[in-house]
Protein backbone atom coordinates (compact mmCIF):
# COMPACT_ATOMS: atom_id res chain seq x y z
CA UNK A 1 0.00 0.00 0.00
CA UNK A 2 1.39 3.40 -1.10
CA UNK A 3 0.36 5.85 1.44
CA UNK A 4 1.21 9.00 -1.26
CA UNK A 5 -2.16 7.50 -2.69
CA UNK A 6 -5.25 9.52 -2.52
CA UNK A 7 -8.64 8.07 -4.15
CA UNK A 8 -11.09 11.16 -5.44
CA UNK A 9 -14.56 10.02 -6.18
CA UNK A 10 -16.78 12.80 -7.79
CA UNK A 11 -19.94 12.49 -6.76
CA UNK A 12 -22.01 15.32 -7.78
CA UNK A 13 -23.98 13.93 -10.95
CA UNK A 14 -27.78 14.24 -11.61
CA UNK A 15 -28.01 10.83 -12.90
CA UNK A 16 -30.69 12.37 -15.57
CA UNK A 17 -30.51 8.89 -18.40
CA UNK A 18 -31.56 6.83 -15.60
CA UNK A 19 -35.27 9.29 -14.17
CA UNK A 20 -37.21 8.55 -13.07
CA UNK A 21 -35.48 5.87 -10.60
CA UNK A 22 -32.68 8.63 -10.59
CA UNK A 23 -33.98 12.17 -8.99
CA UNK A 24 -32.54 15.13 -8.18
CA UNK A 25 -32.69 14.58 -4.21
CA UNK A 26 -31.25 11.26 -4.44
CA UNK A 27 -29.64 10.52 -7.81
CA UNK A 28 -28.41 7.43 -9.31
CA UNK A 29 -24.98 7.18 -7.45
CA UNK A 30 -26.54 6.84 -3.95
CA UNK A 31 -28.84 4.24 -5.52
CA UNK A 32 -28.36 0.51 -4.89
CA UNK A 33 -28.63 -0.03 -8.91
CA UNK A 34 -27.26 -3.44 -8.87
CA UNK A 35 -28.89 -4.88 -6.35
CA UNK A 36 -25.43 -5.50 -4.13
CA UNK A 37 -27.10 -4.04 -1.02
CA UNK A 38 -24.51 -1.37 -1.34
CA UNK A 39 -25.17 1.96 -3.07
CA UNK A 40 -22.76 2.84 -6.82
CA UNK A 41 -20.90 5.35 -4.00
CA UNK A 42 -20.75 2.69 -1.45
CA UNK A 43 -19.33 0.35 -3.89
CA UNK A 44 -16.55 2.66 -5.56
CA UNK A 45 -15.21 3.47 -1.99
CA UNK A 46 -15.31 -0.30 -0.81
CA UNK A 47 -12.80 -0.81 -4.34
CA UNK A 48 -10.12 1.21 -3.25
CA UNK A 49 -10.20 -0.17 0.50
CA UNK A 50 -7.46 -3.02 0.09
CA UNK A 51 -5.48 -0.11 -1.69
CA UNK A 52 -5.30 2.89 0.21
CA UNK A 53 -6.25 3.75 3.77
CA UNK A 54 -10.09 5.07 4.09
CA UNK A 55 -8.17 8.96 5.62
CA UNK A 56 -7.82 9.14 2.08
CA UNK A 57 -10.46 8.89 0.01
CA UNK A 58 -12.13 12.51 -0.69
CA UNK A 59 -15.23 12.73 -2.55
CA UNK A 60 -16.66 15.41 -3.96
CA UNK A 61 -20.20 16.37 -4.53
CA UNK A 62 -22.94 19.17 -4.63
CA UNK A 63 -23.59 20.50 -1.02
CA UNK A 64 -27.10 19.30 -1.50
CA UNK A 65 -25.89 15.68 -0.71
CA UNK A 66 -23.92 16.16 2.27
CA UNK A 67 -26.44 14.21 4.75
CA UNK A 68 -26.61 11.35 2.32
CA UNK A 69 -23.14 11.12 1.97
CA UNK A 70 -22.04 10.76 5.87
CA UNK A 71 -25.22 8.61 6.15
CA UNK A 72 -23.66 6.40 3.77
CA UNK A 73 -19.71 6.53 4.37
CA UNK A 74 -19.93 7.42 7.94
CA UNK A 75 -15.93 6.49 7.57
CA UNK A 76 -15.43 9.73 6.07
CA UNK A 77 -14.52 12.74 8.25
CA UNK A 78 -16.12 16.54 7.64
CA UNK A 79 -12.68 17.50 5.76
CA UNK A 80 -13.02 14.17 3.15
CA UNK A 81 -16.42 15.84 1.89
CA UNK A 82 -16.02 17.91 -0.67
CA UNK A 83 -18.92 20.30 -1.31
CA UNK A 84 -19.23 22.28 -3.97
CA UNK A 85 -22.32 25.13 -3.73
CA UNK A 86 -22.77 24.68 -7.53
CA UNK A 87 -22.91 22.77 -10.68
CA UNK A 88 -19.83 22.96 -12.51
CA UNK A 89 -18.91 20.29 -14.52
CA UNK A 90 -15.65 18.44 -13.22
CA UNK A 91 -12.66 20.43 -13.68
CA UNK A 92 -13.61 22.76 -10.80
CA UNK A 93 -14.05 19.86 -8.95
CA UNK A 94 -10.09 18.35 -9.61
CA UNK A 95 -8.98 21.66 -8.88
CA UNK A 96 -10.72 21.52 -5.46
CA UNK A 97 -9.56 18.17 -4.93
CA UNK A 98 -6.12 18.68 -5.94
CA UNK A 99 -5.34 22.24 -4.17
CA UNK A 100 -6.85 21.02 -1.08
CA UNK A 101 -5.06 17.63 -0.64
CA UNK A 102 -1.68 19.51 -1.87
CA UNK A 103 -1.95 21.04 1.65
CA UNK A 104 -2.32 17.81 3.88
CA UNK A 105 -0.01 15.77 1.71
CA UNK A 106 2.88 17.65 -0.88
CA UNK A 107 4.03 14.06 -2.90
CA UNK A 108 0.47 12.54 -3.00
CA UNK A 109 -0.28 10.69 -6.47
CA UNK A 110 -4.52 10.97 -6.94
CA UNK A 111 -6.84 8.86 -8.37
CA UNK A 112 -9.75 10.71 -10.06
CA UNK A 113 -12.48 8.25 -10.61
CA UNK A 114 -16.29 8.70 -10.82
CA UNK A 115 -18.57 7.20 -8.40
CA UNK A 116 -21.08 5.82 -10.67
CA UNK A 117 -19.33 3.39 -12.79
CA UNK A 118 -19.43 -0.91 -12.03
CA UNK A 119 -16.30 -3.08 -12.21
CA UNK A 120 -16.92 -6.50 -12.64
CA UNK A 121 -12.78 -7.80 -12.49
CA UNK A 122 -11.41 -5.88 -9.28
CA UNK A 123 -7.89 -7.49 -9.26
CA UNK A 124 -7.79 -6.43 -12.83
CA UNK A 125 -9.09 -3.11 -11.74
CA UNK A 126 -6.63 -2.09 -9.33
CA UNK A 127 -3.38 -3.42 -11.34
CA UNK A 128 -4.47 -0.85 -14.01
CA UNK A 129 -4.51 1.61 -11.10
CA UNK A 130 -1.22 0.70 -9.53
CA UNK A 131 0.49 0.69 -12.92
CA UNK A 132 -0.60 4.37 -13.62
CA UNK A 133 -0.15 5.32 -10.33
CA UNK A 134 3.30 3.90 -10.49
CA UNK A 135 4.04 5.93 -13.60
CA UNK A 136 2.29 8.81 -12.03
CA UNK A 137 4.38 9.18 -9.17
CA UNK A 138 7.97 8.97 -10.95
CA UNK A 139 6.84 11.36 -14.11
CA UNK A 140 5.25 14.27 -15.41
CA UNK A 141 2.43 12.62 -16.82
CA UNK A 142 -1.42 13.03 -16.68
CA UNK A 143 -2.55 9.59 -17.18
CA UNK A 144 -6.04 8.59 -18.10
CA UNK A 145 -7.90 4.69 -18.12
CA UNK A 146 -8.82 3.51 -21.02
CA UNK A 147 -10.88 0.25 -21.81
CA UNK A 148 -11.00 -1.91 -25.01
CA UNK A 149 -13.87 -1.34 -26.45
CA UNK A 150 -16.35 -4.45 -27.61
CA UNK A 151 -18.51 -2.82 -29.52
CA UNK A 152 -19.29 0.39 -31.82
CA UNK A 153 -20.88 2.31 -28.53
CA UNK A 154 -22.27 6.02 -29.27
CA UNK A 155 -22.10 7.19 -26.02
CA UNK A 156 -18.98 7.02 -24.66
CA UNK A 157 -15.95 8.87 -25.42
CA UNK A 158 -12.90 7.71 -27.70
CA UNK A 159 -8.86 7.78 -26.94
CA UNK A 160 -6.75 7.33 -29.92
CA UNK A 161 -3.04 6.62 -28.65
CA UNK A 162 0.27 6.35 -30.79
CA UNK A 163 0.76 2.32 -30.74
CA UNK A 164 3.79 1.30 -28.89
CA UNK A 165 4.99 -1.87 -26.98
CA UNK A 166 3.76 -0.51 -23.54
CA UNK A 167 0.81 -0.23 -21.58
CA UNK A 168 1.42 3.08 -21.29
CA UNK A 169 0.98 4.95 -24.29
CA UNK A 170 0.57 8.60 -25.74
CA UNK A 171 -2.91 9.84 -26.15
CA UNK A 172 -3.38 11.46 -29.87
CA UNK A 173 -6.54 12.19 -30.08
CA UNK A 174 -9.86 12.38 -27.62
CA UNK A 175 -13.32 12.42 -29.70
CA UNK A 176 -16.79 12.66 -27.60
CA UNK A 177 -19.62 10.39 -28.68
CA UNK A 178 -19.24 9.83 -32.48
CA UNK A 179 -22.08 8.49 -34.56
CA UNK A 180 -22.14 4.91 -35.12
CA UNK A 181 -19.79 4.87 -38.38
CA UNK A 182 -17.43 6.51 -37.22
CA UNK A 183 -17.87 4.13 -33.74
CA UNK A 184 -17.09 1.29 -36.29
CA UNK A 185 -14.01 2.79 -37.84
CA UNK A 186 -12.50 3.42 -34.84
CA UNK A 187 -12.79 -0.37 -33.30
CA UNK A 188 -11.59 -1.46 -36.78
CA UNK A 189 -8.27 0.69 -36.31
CA UNK A 190 -7.22 -1.13 -33.09
CA UNK A 191 -5.99 2.51 -31.70
CA UNK A 192 -8.90 3.98 -29.90
CA UNK A 193 -10.56 2.85 -26.34
CA UNK A 194 -13.48 3.59 -24.58
CA UNK A 195 -12.84 6.49 -22.26
CA UNK A 196 -13.69 5.94 -18.57
CA UNK A 197 -13.53 9.31 -17.02
CA UNK A 198 -10.53 7.80 -14.17
CA UNK A 199 -7.52 9.58 -14.36
CA UNK A 200 -4.53 9.22 -11.86
CA UNK A 201 -1.78 12.00 -11.85
CA UNK A 202 0.38 13.58 -8.90
CA UNK A 203 -0.56 16.37 -7.64
CA UNK A 204 2.01 18.60 -8.70
CA UNK A 205 1.24 17.48 -12.58
CA UNK A 206 -2.43 18.13 -12.49
CA UNK A 207 -2.08 21.39 -10.70
CA UNK A 208 0.78 23.14 -13.03
CA UNK A 209 -1.46 21.54 -15.50
CA UNK A 210 -4.19 23.92 -14.00
CA UNK A 211 -1.77 26.82 -14.18
CA UNK A 212 -0.54 26.48 -17.76
CA UNK A 213 -4.24 25.99 -19.35
CA UNK A 214 -6.72 27.45 -16.53
CA UNK A 215 -4.13 29.97 -15.15
CA UNK A 216 -6.95 32.25 -13.84
CA UNK A 217 -9.04 28.87 -11.97
CA UNK A 218 -5.75 28.08 -10.63
CA UNK A 219 -4.71 31.74 -9.33
CA UNK A 220 -8.50 31.66 -7.26
CA UNK A 221 -7.44 28.13 -5.75
CA UNK A 222 -3.79 28.84 -4.90
CA UNK A 223 -5.01 32.09 -3.37
CA UNK A 224 -7.13 30.64 -1.15
CA UNK A 225 -5.55 27.53 -0.41
CA UNK A 226 -4.27 28.72 3.51
CA UNK A 227 -8.43 28.55 4.00
CA UNK A 228 -8.36 24.95 3.13
CA UNK A 229 -9.21 23.19 6.79
CA UNK A 230 -10.58 25.92 8.24
CA UNK A 231 -14.11 27.55 9.05
CA UNK A 232 -13.45 29.62 5.76
CA UNK A 233 -13.32 26.96 3.27
CA UNK A 234 -17.02 26.63 2.57
CA UNK A 235 -16.58 30.72 1.70
CA UNK A 236 -13.82 30.17 -0.46
CA UNK A 237 -14.96 27.62 -2.38
CA UNK A 238 -18.64 29.72 -2.81
CA UNK A 239 -16.68 32.34 -4.05
CA UNK A 240 -14.58 30.60 -6.56
CA UNK A 241 -17.59 28.59 -8.16
CA UNK A 242 -19.52 32.06 -8.52
CA UNK A 243 -16.95 33.03 -10.92
CA UNK A 244 -16.46 29.86 -12.56
CA UNK A 245 -17.55 28.24 -15.64
CA UNK A 246 -18.64 25.02 -15.96
CA UNK A 247 -16.19 23.13 -18.01
CA UNK A 248 -15.16 19.65 -17.86
CA UNK A 249 -11.62 18.27 -17.05
CA UNK A 250 -11.18 16.76 -20.70
CA UNK A 251 -11.82 19.99 -22.14
CA UNK A 252 -10.08 22.25 -19.71
CA UNK A 253 -7.06 20.29 -19.21
CA UNK A 254 -6.65 16.54 -20.99
CA UNK A 255 -7.18 17.52 -24.45
CA UNK A 256 -4.61 20.73 -24.30
CA UNK A 257 -1.75 19.22 -22.68
CA UNK A 258 1.17 17.39 -23.94
CA UNK A 259 1.92 14.86 -21.44
CA UNK A 260 -1.03 12.60 -21.30
CA UNK A 261 -1.12 9.19 -21.70
CA UNK A 262 -3.19 6.57 -21.50
CA UNK A 263 -3.43 3.31 -19.60
CA UNK A 264 -5.16 0.52 -21.49
CA UNK A 265 -7.48 -1.72 -19.43
CA UNK A 266 -9.32 -4.42 -19.51
CA UNK A 267 -11.03 -5.39 -16.06
CA UNK A 268 -15.12 -5.65 -17.23
CA UNK A 269 -16.34 -2.11 -16.97
CA UNK A 270 -19.46 -0.14 -17.39
CA UNK A 271 -20.42 3.47 -16.93
CA UNK A 272 -23.90 2.02 -16.20
CA UNK A 273 -24.58 5.89 -17.80
CA UNK A 274 -28.48 4.59 -19.01
CA UNK A 275 -31.28 2.08 -18.97
CA UNK A 276 -29.81 0.26 -21.92
CA UNK A 277 -26.55 -0.06 -20.23
CA UNK A 278 -27.91 -1.20 -16.87
CA UNK A 279 -30.41 -4.02 -18.78
CA UNK A 280 -26.76 -5.37 -20.46
CA UNK A 281 -25.34 -5.93 -17.28
CA UNK A 282 -28.65 -7.53 -15.52
CA UNK A 283 -29.57 -10.92 -15.25
CA UNK A 284 -32.37 -11.66 -18.37
CA UNK A 285 -34.87 -14.53 -19.37
CA UNK A 286 -34.84 -16.66 -22.42
CA UNK A 287 -36.12 -13.34 -24.56
CA UNK A 288 -33.56 -11.08 -22.83
CA UNK A 289 -36.29 -9.69 -21.08
CA UNK A 290 -35.46 -7.87 -17.49
CA UNK A 291 -38.12 -8.49 -15.25
CA UNK A 292 -39.26 -9.58 -11.29
CA UNK A 293 -40.10 -12.49 -10.81
CA UNK A 294 -43.92 -11.99 -10.88
CA UNK A 295 -44.56 -11.38 -14.45
CA UNK A 296 -46.07 -12.76 -17.41
CA UNK A 297 -45.07 -12.05 -20.55
CA UNK A 298 -46.22 -12.85 -24.67
CA UNK A 299 -43.87 -12.62 -27.07
CA UNK A 300 -42.09 -10.06 -25.60
CA UNK A 301 -38.39 -9.57 -26.70
CA UNK A 302 -35.33 -7.18 -25.30
CA UNK A 303 -37.41 -5.35 -22.86
CA UNK A 304 -36.40 -4.30 -18.91
CA UNK A 305 -38.92 -4.05 -16.83
CA UNK A 306 -38.65 -1.89 -13.50
CA UNK A 307 -41.68 -1.93 -10.93
CA UNK A 308 -42.20 -2.15 -6.71
CA UNK A 309 -41.04 -5.53 -5.73
CA UNK A 310 -44.01 -7.57 -5.63
CA UNK A 311 -45.92 -6.03 -8.29
CA UNK A 312 -47.41 -8.05 -10.88
CA UNK A 313 -46.28 -7.06 -14.49
CA UNK A 314 -48.21 -9.03 -17.64
CA UNK A 315 -47.01 -7.58 -21.22
CA UNK A 316 -47.69 -8.59 -24.74
CA UNK A 317 -46.00 -7.77 -28.20
CA UNK A 318 -43.33 -5.41 -26.71
CA UNK A 319 -39.82 -4.63 -27.97
CA UNK A 320 -36.82 -3.20 -26.79
CA UNK A 321 -38.85 -1.02 -24.17
CA UNK A 322 -38.55 0.16 -20.52
CA UNK A 323 -41.43 0.19 -18.57
CA UNK A 324 -40.55 2.20 -15.41
CA UNK A 325 -43.01 2.12 -12.51
CA UNK A 326 -42.42 4.17 -9.63
CA UNK A 327 -44.93 5.92 -7.11
CA UNK A 328 -45.46 8.63 -8.86
CA UNK A 329 -44.15 8.54 -12.41
CA UNK A 330 -44.84 6.03 -14.74
CA UNK A 331 -42.42 5.71 -17.92
CA UNK A 332 -43.15 3.84 -20.89
CA UNK A 333 -40.60 4.26 -23.73
CA UNK A 334 -37.98 2.86 -26.14
CA UNK A 335 -34.99 2.22 -23.86
CA UNK A 336 -31.98 2.25 -26.32
CA UNK A 337 -31.87 6.42 -26.29
CA UNK A 338 -30.57 7.67 -23.46
CA UNK A 339 -30.65 11.19 -24.67
CA UNK A 340 -34.23 11.12 -24.59
CA UNK A 341 -34.70 11.52 -20.79
CA UNK A 342 -32.62 15.00 -20.36
CA UNK A 343 -35.77 15.83 -22.95
CA UNK A 344 -38.02 14.00 -20.46
CA UNK A 345 -36.89 15.23 -17.13
CA UNK A 346 -36.90 18.81 -18.76
CA UNK A 347 -40.42 18.71 -19.99
CA UNK A 348 -41.44 17.29 -16.65
CA UNK A 349 -39.83 20.20 -15.01
CA UNK A 350 -41.09 22.70 -16.79
CA UNK A 351 -44.78 21.27 -17.02
CA UNK A 352 -45.31 19.72 -13.77
CA UNK A 353 -42.28 21.06 -11.07
CA UNK A 354 -40.06 19.91 -9.45
CA UNK A 355 -41.98 17.11 -7.59
CA UNK A 356 -40.94 15.07 -9.94
CA UNK A 357 -37.70 15.08 -11.08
Amino acid sequence: MDKSIHVVIMAGGSGTRFWPYSRNAKPKQFLDIMGTGRSLLQSTYDRFLDYTTHDKIWVVSNEIYSEVIAEQLPELTSDQILLEPMKRNTAPCVAYAAYKIKQKDPDAVLVVTPSDAAIFDQSKYISTIEAAASSAASNDQLLTIGIKPHRPETGYGYIQFVEGDDDIKKVKTFTEKPSEELAKKFIESGDFVWNAGIFVWSVNSIISAFEKYQHELAVQFDKGANKFYTSEEGALIEGIYEMTKGISIDYAIMEKADNVHVVLGDFGWSDLGSWDALHELMDKDEHGNVSGQKSILYDCKDNFFKTSKGKLVVASDLEGYLVADFEDVLLICKKDDSTKFKNFVSEVRSEKGEKFV
